[in-house]
C-alpha cells in the first residue's frame, strides 16, 4: 500500500484546490517558514479522524476552514482527501485504489467518504486498523 496523492482545498492556508503528488519512494516537503508545510501534515491527521483541535494547532475545529484574507473569500468547506494505491491488497478491500475524504462546512455539519461514498470515521478507521496508518501513527 503506498500513498498516491493528497488533495487539499479550504483547508488552513489551503485556499485553492491543491494536488500532491507522491510518486516516489522517499518524498520530501521543504519551503521557507509559513508556506504551509505544517498543514500539510496536519491535513493528513485530519482527514484520518484527528478529533483535537489543539492537535492540529487549533483554537476549535472549524478554524481548519479558510477564513479569507484582504483579497480572497472564506471557504464555506474544508475539504481533504487521500488517496492510497491497493495493488497489494494490503488494505481489506477490493479496491486497487482508496481514497479517504473528509468536508468539514461552516455550518458544523461535516462528512467522511470512502471512495466518494458517506461513511463514519469508524468505518475508515477500521478499514487501515491493521497498517498502523492513523492519525496518532508515524507510518
Amino acid at each position: 500500500m503506498r500513498l498516491r496523492s493528497l488533495q487539499i482545498k479550504g483547508f488552513k492556508s489551503f485556499a485553492n484546490d491543491t494536488i500532491l503528488n507522491f510518486d516516489e519512494d522517499v518524498i520530501g516537503v521543504v519551503g521557507p517558514n509559513g508556506s504551509g508545510k505544517s498543514n500539510i501534515v496536519d491535513a493528513i491527521r485530519w482527514v484520518l479522524g484527528e478529533q483535537k483541535g489543539r492537535e492540529l494547532r487549533l483554537d476549535k475545529m472549524s478554524d481548519v476552514i479558510f477564513n479569507g484574507t484582504k483579497t480572497r473569500k472564506e471557504a464555506g468547506v474544508a475539504q481533504v482527501a487521500l488517496t492510497f494505491d491497493n495493488t497489494k491488497n494490503i488494505l481489506p478491500t477490493e479496491y486497487q485504489s482508496v481514497t479517504i475524504s473528509r468536508l468539514l462546512y461552516r455550518s458544523g455539519e461535516s462528512e467522511y467518504r470512502l471512495n466518494n461514498v458517506p461513511c463514519r470515521l469508524k468505518d475508515i478507521r477500521s478499514l487501515f486498523i491493521d497498517t498502523g496508518i492513523g492519525s496518532n501513527s508515524y507510518a
